[in-house]
């Protein structure tokens, strides 16, 4: 098994060329005009802005320095632009993040963040050696809504805190521990700081009616940090908190603690996967929007290899952001070109602004991140899966509940255990083995072509190892009633292991009562499992059909075989 995986890994590696296309230069070798400059350039400097306070607020609310979100969002948002497989991509830090980034942050330190985050880039890069791209679409919705679902109520639970201005110095980890010592705090509500964060959503949310040209988290950054300035209003804001933001980038080598490195497994391997899921997602709604298809696997390499440079600058984890690469092709950015530009915008702001963004009151930063945190929560979507399939609502509820009350690596792992399950449970739910009394497309009647003796029973769904165990019991009890059975298995698409196992071990069952078995409408992928069991020399080649006609024709003969007492 070792020296398989190796093999395919090796293999993919030598056709990294095929795997790692960045789209800037399929760009620039089809032709890039000044024309095409101009719009990427428009909208790289609204991008930039619009990055601006959700770079700051993703770090504060992450546990971090809001130089850290900045220095995430230049970098590792110019990387996933220059080396991505998607055109108008925007990367840098996200409201998906800011759960585990905090979680890690608490228990590990920053040190522990940048080996986690390093660890994640890894493994990003190889899913897209590895040609993981396209695998990582098919988990399932229903997962993905309920740990989106999951962060956004987690993050305005966050942000409760500096919203109201309370005064308690340090929150519990858990949900239900920050909610019980908020509530016992509210009498310490800080009334200016509450009126500022209602200010902000208010502005976020309806300035779009005004122009949807300037993003209203913005202007609201602006006129509510202009307010509490000039009226020195008693509100706690990035400067009191986090002291001086930076005017430079600091390259540092990160110190690793190589005794807790097993810890770091777990939250990098979240980092991967939700980063993963995320960035494909922001591309495929982008190709949706532009006419285009983006080079998954390009793209992963891209997130991997900007996950792995950040954390050298202190950056936090990165992925694609659909909000901003929506805002990118809103505002006519068609290349990536446009997310370079925004990694300039956001550079000469922290490099000239700085000073400027250490005003910026803390709730005013919470006033974003709930109207962040409700454009996230995908409550439509989450109310659509519940009046749908019980299984999807399963998923759905026990992974939103994991996130809120666990952490985001239980829910992906129980969410994807608990959806490979209930896939099964309702595959083989789908699958049937029914006595059938005419042929559903000519309608013959069984019972007129075939002689007494001879019935004809047919298997819908794959024969695998959720529904093994039924066909052989439900055969079995087929056999009393019958010297022959003929079994239709056109509508069966594959054979796993332990489907023919139990194939092989009802033939055994009905060798003993004297029954045989014709098979028909046999697929070469299930013929091959057939064979390589066994199965059709103990049945005998004959009797393994390819068609109806040559199957009941088949039993025509045995049975008078059987009668005649030559078999």
């Amino acid at each position: 098994m070792i020296r398989y995986f190796c093999g395919v890994f090796l293999e993919n590696i030598i056709k990294v060329e095929n795997v790692f296309k960045p789209e800037l230069f399929t760009v620039l070798k089809q032709g890039y005009t000044k024309k095409m400059f101009q719009a990427d350039l428009l909208a790289g400097v609204i991008v930039g802005i619009v990055a601006l306070p959700l770079a700051i607020a993703f770090a504060v609310a992450s546990g971090v320095n809001p130089a850290q979100g900045l220095v995430t969002a230049i970098i590792a948002g110019f990387l996933i632009s220059f080396l991505g497989g998607s055109r108008v991509q925007i990367g840098g830090p996200t409201g998906a993040f800011i759960v585990i980034v905090y979680g890690i942050v608490q228990q590990y330190g920053f040190s522990g963040l940048m080996v986690s985050t390093l660890i994640a880039g890894v493994l990003l890069v190889l899913f897209g050696l590895l040609h993981m791209g396209s695998v990582i679409k098919y988990i399932p919705h229903p997962l993905v809504v309920g740990f989106t679902s999951g962060i956004a109520l987690t993050i305005f639970t966050t942000q409760i805190k500096d919203a109201f201005g309370l005064t308690v110095d340090k929150l519990p980890g858990d949900f239900i521990g920050k909610w019980s010592v908020m509530l016992s705090n509210m009498d310490t509500t800080n009334f200016v700081a509450l009126g500022l964060t209602v200010l902000t959503i208010i502005i976020s949310v309806f300035f779009v009616k005004i122009t949807p040209k300037v993003p209203g988290s913005f202007v609201a950054i602006i006129v509510v940090t202009l307010i509490s300035t000039i009226f020195n209003l008693p509100v706690e804001t990035i400067g009191s908190k986090f002291n001086q933001i930076p005017s430079s980038f600091s390259f540092g080598i990160p110190e690793i603690d190589w005794s807790n490195f097993s810890n770091y497994i777990g939250p990098a391997v979240t980092i991967a996967v939700l980063g993963a899921i995320e960035s494909l997602l922001s591309a495929v709604v982008a190709d949706g929007m532009i006419g285009s298809n983006h080079k998954s696997n390009t793209e992963l390499i891209a997130q991997g290899i900007a996950n792995i440079v950040t954390p050298f600058f202190g950056g936090i984890p990165a992925t694609g952001a659909i909000a901003r690469t929506a805002t990118n092709v809103k505002n006519g950015g068609r290349t990536p070109i446009a997310g370079m530009v925004h990694a300039v915008t956001l550079t000469l702001i922290m490099l000239l602004c700085g000073s400027y963004a250490e005003k910026i009151p803390l709730s005013c930063l919470a006033g974003v991140l709930i109207v962040v945190s409700y454009n996230m929560s995908e409550w439509r979507s989450f109310v659509s899966i519940c009046k749908g399939s019980k299984y999807d609502t399963v998923i759905l509820v026990v992974t939103f509940l994991l996130t809120v009350i666990f952490d985001l690596t239980a829910a992906i792992e129980v969410g994807m255990v608990l959806a490979s399950f209930l896939f099964m449970q309702r595959m083989a739910a789908q699958s049937s083995i029914i006595n059938v009394q005419k042929d559903e497309d000519s309608l013959v009647d069984y019972s007129k072509i075939l002689p007494k003796g001879i019935e004809v029973y047919e298997i819908s769904g794959p024969f695998f190892f959720g529904a093994a165990k039924k066909y052989r019991e439900t055969i079995r009890q087929f056999g009393n009633e019958a010297k022959v059975l003929v079994i239709r298995m056109r509508h069966v698409p594959f054979m796993d292991a332990t489907g023919a196992r139990n194939f092989s071990a009802m033939l055994d069952d009905l060798r003993e009562i004297k029954v045989k078995i014709v098979l028909s409408g046999v697929n070469e992928s299930v013929f091959k499992e057939l064979s390589k069991t066994g199965i059709v020399s103990k049945l005998g080649s004959q009797n393994v059909c390819s068609n109806f006609d040559i199957a009941s024709q088949r039993a025509k003969e045995v049975i008078e075989e059987l009668n005649n007492g030559r078999y």
